[in-house]
């Protein structure tokens, strides 16, 4: 098999670069570097740059890399400014999978892995999220991922092209300190810049009807992640007309406050958060059930909060020197 992995460079797509090639698999990397780092692409693994929107250069890299299998992480992903430029989400997000599923049936290609998301769920009012439990999201950029699943659902029933749409949780870690969250979206690394900068970590709200008032949420190590990545490539091989959709997460709900404890911990540091007002459309509680995806592709996440804090710190650490001063 030979993969093409869309936004291969970036910091979730290299981690799944990296475990796919590990595994044994050929892995091409297609990315328009927009937010992707060249650098994290490996020796030896082609990088295409091009733009999911751009169906001639698609043809061409299928074509000339005799890809067998799509991995399509390519994306927008942030919350609030979806909901400031929901045309550009739409495009990037919806259009650029239309054009590229267009480019993958007319090559042939029988296998494609969708990076879905959790916030296809909205605000679910569960202990325990299933791929059951209706889908309702909360912003422009959870529609496109839940409109996405759609299109590549329609395809494969269609086509005969085998699915499968990974809903992720909230990624955290990084497999080695090159390949760390350059961003600043996601709670870990938000808080290392806060601490970085000698501020307290920011809590959106302590009212929440939670043990502690702040949200719960379920992370997932990017390394996890990305073995989950291999499981359904292989599984789409092997067991070809499949059409999956999965959580990936450990099904263990983390507070924000608990996560800041954590994180001042192990990072060396006693800063007490700052309470701030609620986020609009922050869910009290998400967290994963993972049955559906250890019975199906036999998957279990294996690392902890402890191993995603102290792998993405490293990592921060290395980009950020003044970090380990303060």
């Amino acid at each position: 098999m030979a993969w093409l992995i869309t936004g291969g460079a970036g910091y979730i797509g290299a981690h799944v670069v990296r475990a796919m090639t590990e595994a044994g698999e050929r892995t091409v990397v297609y990315d328009d570097l927009s937010t992707g780092i060249a650098e994290r692409v490996p020796p030896g693994v082609p990088l295409e740059v091009g733009s999911t929107l751009d169906r001639a250069r698609l043809d061409r890299a299928l074509a000339g890399h005799g890809i067998t299998g799509v991995v399509h992480l390519a994306a927008k992903k942030q919350v609030g400014e979806s909901v400031d430029r929901p045309l550009h989400y739409y495009r990037e997000n919806v259009e650029g999978l239309r054009v590229l599923l267009e480019a993958v049936t007319a090559a042939g290609v029988p296998s494609f892995v969708l990076s879905s998301s959790a916030a296809v769920y909205g605000m679910p009012d569960v202990d325990l999220v299933t791929e059951d439990t209706p889908c309702a999201p909360m912003s422009p950029y959870g529609e496109t991922k839940l409109a996405g699943e759609w299109l590549v659902r329609a395809t494969g029933r269609a086509t005969g092209l085998s699915t499968a749409s990974l809903r992720y949780f909230n990624v955290a870690g990084a497999a080695s300190p090159e390949l760390a969250d350059t961003g600043v979206s996601n709670l870990v690394p938000m808080v290392f810049e806060r601490l970085t900068e000698g501020a307290s970590p920011r809590v959106f709200g302590d009212d929440y009807p939670t043990p502690d008032g702040t949200c719960v949420r379920d992370y997932i190590h990017v390394v996890d992640l990305a073995e989950a990545h291999v499981a359904a490539a292989r599984a789409l091989e092997t067991s070809p007309g499949r059409d999956l959709t999965l959580n990936i997460g450990r099904g263990e709900g983390v507070s924000v406050r608990e996560m800041i404890d954590r994180i001042n911990a192990i990072t060396g540091h006693d800063r007490p958060p700052t309470v701030t007002p609620r986020r609009p459309g922050d869910p009290a509680r998400v967290v994963a059930s993972a049955d559906r995806v250890a019975t199906e592709l036999g998957w279990k996440a294996r690392y902890d909060v402890q191993d995603m804090i102290t792998s993405a710190w490293e990592g921060w650490v290395r980009l950020h020197p003044e970090a380990a001063r303060h």
